[in-house]
């Protein structure tokens, strides 16, 4: 009896054949679903106009207009929008548009103009400057006139400018200020504040050159003067002048008189028996000086400003 015979080579090398087809049916079969899936994905071409105008053709397979710029790294600012709107998606062919807004445009194509980049290029000059300024004074009025229906005003106190001292840092540019910042400022003399009484109107008699107010006060003698200088014409600043310079020559002191000259009175007429003109009363009688005093004014200097400015330059008017 012989023994059974082993399986022979043949059969196990057609197993393997077998094997290795299968494999490849497979491998087919993978690689013809890669081809379905590769057929699904399109390659778009799409032009991109920046809002500067440039324009940029690109090549993607995004349809999602965010994403085809994100793919190319352009970022929007805040004024800029897109069309279509960046949630939308495109088709082949097509573009996408980035504008500013209306406001935003016209503001940058006007306020960078060639002449205000060039202006603003020249060159800034700073300067340290002092300077000497008036401090208006302000009028006070007083009723003391206890109701009185018939009233006259009269000035008791004449008043006077201040004076400040400023001290400023001024820039220029082409010869024009703009910039001034105040740096200090220090009050040199404090104004004076005019004071009006409004009193009750005293009635009285003149004729000729009757015996009118006796010596009265220096706020008497100025409010008086301040009527004369009205009817004269004259202005508040001549009346200001008046005021100064007759506080230089008597203090408004009817019996000031110079020991030295003989002149007399609130104007220091030289000497003083001239003011006999405008009334026999003129040693005693601040209307009568103040009236020859002021006709003295027009006729040499015309105004009580005129006079004051001569006698400030000489020291006498």
């Amino acid at each position: 009896m012989r023994k059974a015979s082993k399986p022979s080579k043949p059969e196990k090398a057609s197993f393997s054949v077998k094997k290795i087809l299968i494999i490849t049916l497979i491998s087919f079969v993978i690689m013809g679903m890669m081809g379905v899936m590769a057929t699904n994905v399109q390659v778009k071409n799409v032009k991109i106009i920046l809002s500067s105008g440039y324009e940029k053709n690109v090549v993607t397979t995004n349809t999602k207009v965010s994403e085809i710029l994100k793919e190319n790294n352009i970022v929007l600012s805040d004024e800029e929008t897109t069309t279509p709107a960046l949630d939308e998606e495109i088709s082949d062919n097509k573009t996408i548009t980035i504008t500013l807004g209306e406001v935003e445009k016209k503001s940058a194509e006007s306020y960078f103009s060639e002449e205000e980049i060039l202006q603003s290029y020249k060159e800034i000059v700073e300067k340290v400057v002092t300077v000497q300024e008036e401090i208006p004074f302000e009028t006070e009025t007083r009723d003391v006139s206890n109701g009185s229906e018939s009233t006259q005003d009269r000035v008791v106190q004449a008043g006077s400018n201040g004076l400040k001292e400023i001290t400023y840092r001024i820039k220029y540019q082409n010869g024009e200020e703009i910039e001034k910042e105040t740096i200090s400022e220090n009050i040199i003399e404090e104004p004076v504040n005019k004071i009006v009484e409004v009193r009750t109107k005293a009635v009285t008699s003149r004729s000729g050159n009757s015996t009118r107010a006796s010596s009265g006060s220096a706020a008497d003698a100025q409010a008086y003067a301040y009527q004369r200088c009205m009817a004269y014409g004259w202005s508040e600043n001549d009346f200001d002048c008046l005021v100064k310079l007759w506080n230089k020559e008597s203090g408004w002191n009817v019996y000031a008189k110079n020991s030295s000259s003989g002149a007399y009175g609130i104007p220091q007429a030289l000497p003083g028996s001239k003011m006999a003109s405008a009334g026999s009363d003129y040693l005693n009688s601040y209307e009568t000086q103040v009236d020859w005093g002021l006709s003295y004014i027009k006729g040499r200097y015309g105004t009580p400003s005129a006079a004051w400015s001569h006698s400030v330059n000489t020291g006498w008017y």
